[in-house]
């Protein structure tokens, strides 16, 4: 946290020594945004064709709220064209921010999540298919300018977003509902372009929606908006891994809404995404926010398939699946019959519908079958805090000793990291959201870093060894080397003098050989601290321990 609070008044200063760069024409050169400055969007900004936009690692960009909504131009928002380019490279401790002019990024709780629609969002427009009739498709929530999606090329690259958090926006263009702007929108993205660790924060539309296309999303956090968490549809081929969602208590979607098409259900391709270790949260067993479908975590409908695998869902106020079944004609039971959709081995529990598979799958039996045949299992994945407040006690990271911390099942394909555990954190290791997100910097999320790990080594040691860290004393990272000379499960843990388990640091397979663990202590107190490394008997040395002592000093 204070690693967090120092980046935003350095974030602060640097606008008041730099002063705000406005923007209020289109991007029609190649162009730099750097941190040094804060840029204030002022309408509809597009990156025209052929141009890329650079965003320099910890920029922050802010849009003002427009006063005539009647215009058509009601909003401020990035829309990046087919054929340009967006390179928006961020890092864990220096994030891009997208968010309101009303947002004092020096002040933690001037927002909250209650403050939605301030502005736009991020749209990006891509070459690569979709189901529709045409390639020349206008993207929703622009109605007063060309904006097109589509084509041919399911491999075009729209650029890199990375560690990008994008916070209270939503804002519809005209005042009329259904006209709003999702936090980030990909039409007919293709899958040449990079999206990793990504966040909608308190939007009012839907966080994330795929027009078609064929882009993948990795490390996705999205979070209190009004309408769905993620929304699919118009044949996207995607895939998808490490998705965290959480509904808010008084305004929500559906966890995810996946659709065919609009008014072109039987147009191929079939929107048919591959998605792995998924943990969706929603308003509460017991809540009734406004918004349609806010009871539901998962609905299929328009003929769209999708694989789901190895995620937790719960709290949700009614059933956990509905899957569209029509009188005639194609629909999403055609899809699930078809092979296209499946949902297995997840976790389901909490559901204000009920307990029993027939009544969480909509009362349809064939649905009911479906899941039980794939390996869902009705059982509580023991999340280790589950909270809507800005109290940190939101830590979805399942308990040692869920059932959800080993036997998961991820496609075997080179886009998923293979994991033994279901849902979207890992159960013996930090937060991925911690230092960049809203999430953490409003106070809903604890900071808990994830550990950088890194073999160096592929040579086989003569002996299993761990090394004094370096440097020691430190302060706040140290690195740790530990040497396997056979492959291991392996757990290497840090304790404080009490014997405390302060943090799991690396924990579950690894092949022979030297790695380095970079620890970052900012959220724990000077002392001296011990590290242990644990090597289980299915090693064949049998068991190893070894422990040794390090200093922090603040």
């Amino acid at each position: 946290m204070k690693r967090l609070a120092l980046l935003l008044v350095l974030m602060t200063m640097s606008s008041l020594l730099f002063g705000q760069v406005v923007v209020t024409d289109d991007i029609t050169a190649d162009t730099e945004w750097t941190a040094d400055n804060v840029y204030e969007l002022n309408g509809l900004i597009f990156v025209d064709s052929t141009y890329t936009l650079t965003i320099q690692p910890g920029t922050v960009i802010k849009a003002r709220l427009q006063a005539n909504i009647t215009s058509g131009d009601g909003a401020s928002a990035l829309i990046v064209r087919r054929g340009a380019k967006i390179m928006a490279e961020g890092t864990a401790d220096e994030p891009i921010i997208f968010t309101s002019e009303d947002d004092d990024l020096a002040v933690s709780d001037d927002l909250s999540f209650l403050d939605r629609g301030l502005w736009g969002g991020l749209i990006v427009l891509g070459e690569a298919t979709t189901n529709q009739p045409t390639t020349n498709n206008q993207i929703e929530g622009i109605d007063n300018e060309p904006a097109l999606y589509g084509g041919t090329n399911d491999a075009d690259n729209s650029g890199v977003i990375t560690y990008v958090s994008i916070r209270h926006g939503g804002f519809s263009i005209s005042g009329v509902a259904g006209d709003e702007i999702n936090g980030l929108t990909l039409g007919a993205v293709g899958s040449g372009t990079k999206i990793e660790n990504v966040e909608i924060f308190a939007n009012d539309d839907d966080g994330i929606e795929w027009f078609g296309g064929t882009v993948s999303v990795k490390y996705a956090a999205i979070a209190f908006c009004r309408d769905d968490a993620m929304d699919y549809d118009q044949g996207w081929r995607g895939n998808g891994q490490f998705w965290f969602v959480i509904q808010g208590p008084d305004e929500a979607g559906r966890g995810g809404e996946h659709d065919g098409g609009d008014d072109n259900e039987t147009g191929t391709p079939f929107a048919t995404p591959t998605i792995s270790n998924v943990t969706y949260i929603g308003s509460g067993s017991t809540a009734a926010p406004a918004g349609d479908g806010s009871d539901r975590a998962l609905y299929f409908r328009d003929n769209a398939g999708g694989k789901y695998y190895s995620g937790i869902f719960t709290e949700f106020s009614g059933v956990a699946v509905k899957i569209e079944d029509l009188a005639s004609g194609d629909d999403s039971r055609t899809r699930l019959e078809a092979g296209d959709l499946r949902i297995g081995h997840s976790y389901w529990y909490n559901f204000g519908a009920g307990t029993d598979l027939l009544t969480l799958a909509s009362g349809d039996q064939w649905a009911a079958d479906s899941l039980a045949a794939q390996g869902n299992q009705l059982v509580d994945a023991q999340l280790t805090g589950i909270s809507w407040d800005t109290d940190e006690g939101l830590d979805p990271r399942p308990a040692a000793s869920s059932p959800a911390a080993s036997g998961a099942v991820v496609p075997a394909d080179a886009f998923f990291t293979q994991v033994s555990y279901a849902g979207a954190f890992d159960p013996n290791d930090g937060l991925w959201t911690s230092g960049w997100t809203a999430l953490q910097a409003y106070g809903h999320m604890p900071n808990a870093p994830v550990a950088i790990e890194e073999q160096i080594d592929n040579n086989v040691p003569a002996a299993f060894d761990l090394s004094q860290n370096y440097p020691n004393p430190f302060n706040p990272t140290t690195t740790i080397e530990y040497s396997l000379a056979t492959p291991a499960t392996i757990q290497l843990a840090v304790y404080n003098v009490r014997g405390q388990l302060v943090e799991n640091l690396v924990a579950g397979k690894r092949s022979a050989g030297t790695y380095q663990v970079t620890w970052d202590a900012s959220n724990v107190a000077t002392g001296v601290y011990f590290y242990r490394l644990y090597i289980t008997a299915d090693s064949p040395a049998g068991s190893v321990v070894q422990t040794r002592k390090m200093m922090l000093v603040k």
